[in-house]
């Protein structure tokens, strides 16, 4: 594979750098949106983890591997969200050091409300958006994060 160009190196940079800033504004907006319901964003983004999988049971370490995130950090979420009752832990049957987590009906039931707090957020940010142009920019950006989930952990 060829070597990128200088200009192509200037155009990642800037992608990357315009998404970062979506991410800002974005976690700005949620945050305030999330403040009504005492959910802290970091909250919400372990809640929205275990909604893809609300069934399955998950590990600290697991977790902390899928987000590329210290494990220290999400240890200290999860104990919040235990506290709050919105996961449960579970003593793993294979190693009794290791606890499994569970997303209960609750922390179920506050993702949801999260969610609804959050589409008059965000409601008008697509309207202007075919849906073809919606399809074809998660395409993308969909690409650049199975690319960066799976290789770029290397």
């Amino acid at each position: 594979m060829a070597r990128p160009t200088e200009s192509e190196v200037r155009l990642g940079s800037q992608i990357l750098t315009w998404i970062g800033i979506i991410n800002q504004l974005t976690e700005a907006r949620s945050t305030r949106a999330l403040a009504a319901l005492r959910l802290p964003y970091p909250q919400f983004v372990l809640l929205n983890h275990f909604s893809h999988r609300p069934d399955a049971a998950q590990t600290v370490t697991g977790v902390a591997a899928a987000m590329q995130q210290p494990q220290p950090g999400v240890t200290k979420t999860i104990q919040k969200l235990i506290a709050r009752k919105f996961l449960r832990a579970a003593p793993a049957p294979d190693d009794g050091r290791s606890k499994l987590l569970h997303l209960t009906p609750r922390g179920l039931e506050m993702y949801g409300r999260a969610i609804a707090a959050l589409v008059p957020v965000y409601r008008d940010l697509f309207e202007p958006w075919s849906e073809a142009e919606m399809a074809e920019l998660i395409a993308k950006l969909d690409r650049l994060k199975v690319w960066l989930d799976t290789k770029g952990r290397e």
